[in-house]
């Protein structure tokens, strides 16, 4: 109890601990930990009843305590470690999480402006006003389609970690008015860690699947939206390109029934190696060849798989890192080191990917690990984490812009 008389722990003593513990686990000794550990106890030995029954059970049983157990596997026995639990962090005044996301609405507006402006390049704000305000609905539209993408990706992650009565903060948006699309995304903060790795991939797969599920309709109707054009020439400076994937490429031939950007000529190679390497490296650029002019809908679609795929990069405290974690645990210590070699070489064709290698590296061989890591998923939510990983080769971009 604390000096206010409010708090409701119980003493816990090592007798308690050891009857509540045989009733999960059948012991074959345990550790005391002392004013320089970071725990409490640690007991080895082989469960009794199935791990993610025995969890709840001893976490039910030692909550009134303030005591957290954490299961964990060791050579050819569990490891159950008891840890005085963490007060859980207070949520931040929701004032805040409000504010952000009207600044950042107002960011991505003022980026749809800027996308929709088809004057000379200017700082002039009064000159691009006049010049875009006749299409400040296509502006707008662009603020929505994007807003709700990136709501529905943070807002996927919110509810399944509610609905695991996970605490977490409500969506924290981050506007960036100098970018093209006016945001760098959006985050949501878990105040406490996964029950187990079930759990986990409910929240991690939750963002990426429900961000698409708008993702998807705003892409469609964007492109249909957009018109196919004749490529100049004779390109101006800074032009860009919209990098492809699979998906965007077939989405694309579904609508306009062509491979878009169709080039002139294949330069004497088989059109499959001439895609290859167009999709690998975004040239050679198909300067008088077709592409799709694409309106601001399908731009924010656009950014929406783009958004999605570095989500799912499989590394991390990315969404792809819980992906990869919960089904595959730490026996994939390869792929973190794999992935930034990769990203390093797309670099040189589009600098964008350093930043999310040094990211990758900044965060290290961390994952949100979960309380619980003995229970390994179901066989459906096995599928469902393989299907995640299909979506992410899917609409992967390896050169997301192609800048002149």
């Amino acid at each position: 109890m604390d000096q206010n008389g409010s708090g409701a722990e119980k003493p816990l003593q090592v007798e308690n601990i050891s009857q509540l513990i045989a009733e999960i686990l059948e012991i074959d000794h345990f550790i005391l930990g002392d004013k320089k550990d970071d725990f409490l106890i640690r007991f080895r030995g082989k469960l009794t009843r199935p791990s993610e029954e025995a969890h709840h059970h001893l976490s039910s049983s030692l909550t009134s305590h303030q005591v957290t157990p954490w299961f964990r596997s060791v050579e050819d026995q569990v490891e159950v470690t008891l840890r005085k639990t963490i007060s859980r962090a207070e949520l931040p005044n929701q004032r805040i999480n409000y504010l952000l996301f009207l600044i950042t609405f107002a960011s991505i507006l003022f980026a749809g402006i800027l996308t929709v402006y088809d004057g000379p390049q200017t700082m002039n704000i009064g000159l691009i006003w006049a010049n875009s305000r006749v299409r400040l609905g296509q502006a707008i539209a662009f603020a929505i389609s994007l807003l709700s993408i990136l709501t529905a990706h943070e807002f996927g992650h919110y509810f399944a970690a509610r609905y695991h009565k996970t605490k977490v903060t409500l969506p924290f948006f981050i506007p960036f008015p100098l970018s093209p699309f006016g945001t760098m995304g959006a985050f949501i903060q878990l105040l406490e860690p996964p029950r187990n790795k079930k759990v986990l991939l409910d929240i991690g797969l939750a963002g990426p699947l429900a961000g698409l599920l708008v993702t998807i309709p705003v892409l469609i109707i964007g492109l249909s939206l957009s018109v196919v054009e004749k490529i100049p020439v004779l390109l101006p400076e800074h032009f860009i390109f919209e990098g492809n994937s699979l998906f965007y490429l077939g989405l694309k031939h579904l609508i306009h029934g062509a491979w878009l950007p169709e080039p002139t000529s294949f330069d004497g190679i088989a059109p499959f190696f001439y895609w290859v390497r167009y999709f690998f490296t975004g040239y050679p650029i198909p300067r008088g060849g077709l592409d799709v002019i694409i309106h601001p809908v399908a731009w924010a679609g656009w950014a929406g798989l783009l958004v999605t795929s570095l989500n799912l990069i499989p590394a991390g405290q990315f969404d792809g890192g819980h992906l990869i974690y919960s089904l595959y645990g730490k026996r994939l210590k390869w792929l973190r080191p794999l992935i930034m070699v990769i990203l390093v070489i797309l670099g040189f064709l589009w600098s964008g990917w350093w930043l999310w290698a040094f990211m990758i590296l900044l965060l290290g061989n961390r994952y949100a690990e979960p309380l619980d890591e003995i229970t390994e998923l179901d066989p459906r939510r096995k599928i469902i984490a393989r299907i995640g990983l299909v979506i992410f080769f899917l609409i992967f971009m390896p050169v997301p812009l192609i800048t002149i």
